[in-house]
């Protein structure tokens, strides 16, 4: 992403509007286990739209067809909630809770899973058939979420909490899932801690509870009732510990409408990329820091990865309110209006203390911007990466300030770091974050070998490279591919296959 550019008329829309949540359900499986229980997660295909390489539960939106299924003790809207859950959960694990269930051998289950994941049996049919019968005592209720009005893609999301029948057993299938077994809670959390199992609020909290389960309605009742939750919508948001993100609505390129801010640490607190200018923006992040206050954290700095306007919108602002200094790059400090107590360099390491301290190494990484920085947990290797990368959209690179092959550097240097989940200005995080820089790379090298193509022997100028090279691109986005074309050119010349003269582009050699 980038600061708006200038003539382009690109930036925030002001009368965005988020997506409205679709209906889903989710089915959290439990058994006892010793003292406790156990949990059946499943890690969702790093391809998938929606939460890609997070760990979740079994579940998915409603179909049509779940309101045609009868659910005895359950009517409306909570039948067809109930037969989702139900549903996702044989497709996913194999688990079949339905009365009469018990009487079906494994090999049948399974042609029936088989059937309904490929389409040719609908799920009332199967339940008919095999004269089943879906019971709401089965799938007790067990909170609601929905989610952020930031993502693209949204849910309304019922929870139940369900124990596994004596008779079942969960089996992963491969396809759209990556993952699927049993796991201790604690154990999850402890992959959660080390940032290895990146969790959503709502899974974070049912681990949490059922962590010190006692009992399924003791459980429930907690589950419920998650803190810091208004409207069922996650005001902490904590994909691994010591890493909280919030988005804020900042006037950026589309596709994405906000930028993240995310606070770091879990005792001294770093606030890197406070972008929002609009004080009922900022205020989000500083509600969000108020509160860790009064648990007893402390922001000791605001960082800024780079200097564009939807980075640094709210920086003043939040370091006055908060009373903490300000630290970047040398190259964005000098692009600033406003005081930069600390000028960051590469290589150096940024020490938070607390109940786990964090060590994040600073990293120059231009291309994108001048002082473009990327900051890397030591511990987790996780990168909070600014606008190297984007969850949603993809990077301008703008010259002068924008240098393709600095930035194509800075893209295999951290691929090679190597890290792993990159968390990103724009956009969700990334949990396979060296899949997403080859990713970009591969892309580049493709768009390079094209913008090449495109200059003829006999000269082109920049709007008739770009004419061919992003044939593939929407007529009015042009404007915004001519800057990373430029930057592209601007490569070739360097290397000397291709030349410039009075603004047309000339290829060199064969």
């Amino acid at each position: 992403m980038s600061e708006r550019l200038p003539g382009l008329g690109l930036g925030l829309d002001a009368d965005y509007t988020p997506p409205e949540p679709l209906p889903s359900s989710v089915a959290v499986l439990y058994r006892r286990a010793g003292d406790g229980v156990e949990v059946f997660w499943v890690k969702r295909g790093k391809a998938l739209r929606f939460a890609g390489g997070f760990y979740a539960f079994p579940g998915g939106k409603l179909d049509a067809a779940d309101a045609d299924v009868p659910v005895r003790g359950a009517s409306g809207e909570e039948a067809a909630l109930r037969s989702a859950a139900a549903r996702e959960l044989f497709e996913e694990t194999g688990v079949l809770v339905a009365e009469g269930a018990e009487a079906l051998a494994p090999e049948r289950l399974g042609e029936l899973r088989r059937a309904l994941l490929a389409g040719e049996r609908k799920w009332g049919d199967v339940l008919t058939a095999e004269g089943l019968a879906l019971r709401a005592e089965d799938f007790r209720a067990a909170g609601r979420w929905v989610t952020p009005p930031s993502l693209p893609v949204r849910f309304d999301t019922r929870f139940y909490l369900v124990e596994m029948p004596a008779h079942a057993r969960a089996e992963w299938w491969p396809g759209e899932l990556a993952e699927g077994t049993w796991v201790k809670p604690a154990d999850a959390l402890a992959r959660w801690a080390d940032g290895s199992a990146l969790l959503h609020p709502p899974a974070l909290h049912a681990f949490q509870v059922l962590g010190a389960f006692t009992d399924d309605s003791d459980a429930r009742a907690r589950m419920t009732t998650p803190p810091y939750c208004p409207g069922y919508i996650a005001q902490r948001i904590e994909f691994q510990q010591g890493v909280r993100v919030v988005a804020l609505e900042t006037a950026t390129l589309p596709p994405a409408a906000h930028t993240n801010a995310y606070v770091l640490g879990n005792g001294e607190l770093l606030i890197v990329d406070p972008g929002a200018s609009d004080v009922k923006q900022y205020a989000k992040l500083l509600s969000l820091v108020s509160g860790l206050k009064a648990d007893g954290l402390r922001p000791v700095a605001v960082v800024l990865t780079h200097h564009h306007g939807d980075h640094i919108g709210g920086a003043r602002a939040v370091k006055e309110r908060l009373g903490i200094p300000l630290w970047c790059h040398a190259r964005t400090a000098d692009r600033l209006d406003f005081p930069v107590e600390r000028l960051l360099e590469d290589g150096e390491v940024l020490e938070l203390a607390g109940e786990v301290p964090q060590r994040w190494r600073v990293l120059h990484t231009p291309g994108h911007a001048q002082g473009h920085i990327c900051l890397v947990d030591e511990r987790s290797r996780a990168a909070v990466v600014g606008d190297m990368v984007a969850g949603v959209g993809t990077i301008v690179i703008d010259p002068p300030e924008g240098n393709m092959r600095e930035y194509l550097t800075q893209l295999a240097r951290l691929r090679d770091w190597p890290v792993t989940t990159l968390y990103p200005a724009h956009g969700s995080p990334i949990p396979d974050g060296p899949a997403k820089l080859r990713e970009y790379l591969e892309h580049r090298a493709k768009r390079e070998a094209l913008v090449l193509e495109a200059v003829p022997p006999e000269g082109a100028t920049l709007a008739q490279v770009v004419a061919t090279a992003y044939a593939d691109t929407h007529p009015l986005l042009h404007p915004v591919a001519e800057r990373s074309a430029l930057a592209t050119l601007e490569k070739l010349v360097e290397e000397g296959r291709v030349r410039e003269e009075s603004l047309q582009y000339f290829r060199v050699g064969s």
